[in-house]
């Protein structure tokens, strides 16, 4: 039996689902992962729904203040596909830090990242059999402290890229690893804030 308080879950979020339970929408949902959630269990740092990968659950409803809403920001990792090959001089202009509009707020620019161009795609299962293989692309791997809306679909696109996928890998030490599409993974309360390195 769980004696916890409160229950924590990482889910690896196919693409197209939404990171919600409930929706007016006729659109895929958390709860058709077909895991039995507890009453109270909500998305912590939402992906649209054309992102995949880590998504965190939890009962714990302070989880996404003492994450997200604290003076020390949270290394965010991400495998980034995009259209095209990319050049190395792009991959130097996204860890400088690029110009993006935010909806509402007007130019941002954006903080200097980590982007690095991978030689090999990474071991990542298809989203619809990554569409048509035959089209040049190219992947990264982003890490960056901070979250703006559609963030880094917006930095490729300030370097004339289309992002084609984006999959949420890690957050500071809590890892996607070896989850499958869909899965769900309970993580004890001691161990989830370890990882995500969050002192309460």
């Amino acid at each position: 039996m769980n004696t916890q308080a409160h229950r924590y879950f990482i889910v690896n979020k196919p693409f197209g689902m939404v990171s919600q339970f409930v929706s007016v929408e006729d659109v895929p949902l958390l709860g058709d992962l077909g895991f039995d959630f507890p009453e109270g269990t909500h998305a912590v740092g939402r992906l649209d729904g054309l992102s995949e990968g880590l998504l965190i659950l939890t009962t714990n409803k302070q989880v996404t203040r003492l994450l997200f809403d604290t003076e020390t920001p949270h290394r965010r990792t991400y495998l980034v596909r995009v259209n095209g090959l990319i050049t190395p001089e792009k991959v130097k202009q996204l860890c400088s830090g690029v110009t993006i509009r935010i909806r509402g707020a007007g130019e941002y620019r954006t903080a200097p990242c980590e982007v690095q161009l991978l030689d090999t795609p990474p071991d990542v299962l298809p989203f619809q059999l990554e569409q048509n293989p035959y089209i040049s692309h190219s992947w990264l791997q982003v890490s960056l402290y901070e979250g703006k809306r559609h963030q880094i679909r917006s930095m490729m696109r300030a370097v004339q890229h289309h992002c084609r996928r984006l999959i949420r890998i890690s957050i500071e030490d809590l890892k996607l690893g070896n989850l499958a599409t869909g899965e769900v993974k309970e993580i004890q309360e001691e161990e989830f804030f370890r990882l995500l390195k969050v002192v309460v």
